[in-house]
């Protein structure tokens, strides 16, 4: 019993040092959030980022921490096709199960994308004093990024699918009940499948004390993704084929027109949070 009551005692003595020893943090991030692709054929202009963010650093020397969180992240841009008019070609099945290449082309195609996703991150964490009240702060590590989606907006003219049959040597380009024509205006929603990734994370700034327990936190941070998010196994036309029309089509995006596409999310911009001492 006597060693129970000692082992608990001195268990609960660590665990409160342990709490004492740690710093929790809570902010907000904003600045550029861009999704960079490999796919040539397209072109990006970004939007503001913003992030959430909350967590802890544990301290193993006056100088060194460890420390790890919760972040809620938002990527936008604009993504449309270097050219003004932009086609692809795959091989696609009819409703009579028979094999056809199948041709989409569309002027002035633009895809307004969102993506959204939590980040666990793990980092080292250096401070020291540079003044009274004021520290100095890096931070580097890693982070898993888990998309929850990405969705995307598309806009489009003049909107042509076309069928080649090389069997019989027959081509169509006008036959809507069949999903053959032309749409001469294209609005349509979408999503990416996604897969989870690593980040790589740096940010370096400065704690001011406004208290013995509460100090500000404003820093640069930059992150990268390593690999790609989309999960994707065959390439597809950026606009899908429909059996039975040629209005009713998917949005697909122009990420799908390579199986192998490289899809990574950037950010940088400013940190501006608390620590909880």
């Amino acid at each position: 019993m006597k060693f129970n009551i000692k082992n608990t005692i001195g268990i609960t003595a660590f665990l409160i040092t342990q709490a004492m020893s740690a710093q929790f943090y809570a902010g907000v991030q904003y600045g550029v959030g861009s999704i960079l692709s490999n796919v040539p054929q397209t072109s990006s202009g970004y939007r503001p980022g913003a992030w959430l963010k909350g967590g802890y650093i544990y301290s193993l020397t006056s100088h060194i921490g460890i420390g790890s969180g919760l972040e809620f992240a938002q990527y936008k841009q604009e993504v449309r096709s270097r050219n003004s008019s932009v086609s692809s070609s795959n091989y696609q099945v009819d409703a009579s199960t028979s094999s056809f290449l199948y041709t989409l082309s569309a002027d002035n195609y633009k895809e307004k994308q969102t993506l959204q996703a939590l980040q666990v991150p793990v980092f080292l964490a250096y401070k020291t004093t540079i003044n009274k009240g004021i520290d100095f702060n890096f931070r580097a590590g890693v982070k898993y990024f888990l998309p929850l989606e990405y969705k995307i907006d598309v806009t489009a003219n003049n909107v042509k699918g076309t069928g080649y049959y090389p069997d019989v040597n027959l081509s169509i380009e006008e036959l809507a009940q069949y999903g053959f024509g032309t749409q001469g205006s294209y609005s349509e929603s979408g999503e990416y499948q996604t897969r989870s990734i690593v980040m790589s994370m740096f940010e370096m700034g400065f704690t001011f004390d406004t208290g013995k327990k509460n100090a500000l936190y404003v820093a640069m941070f930059f992150e990268k993704g390593c690999g790609s998010i989309l999960k994707q196994d065959k390439e597809e036309s950026y606009i899908g084929y429909n059996a039975s029309s040629a209005t009713q089509r998917t949005a697909n995006g122009l990420y799908s027109i390579h199986k192998n596409a490289n899809i990574r999310p950037v950010g940088f911009g400013l940190t501006l949070g608390w620590v909880f001492k």
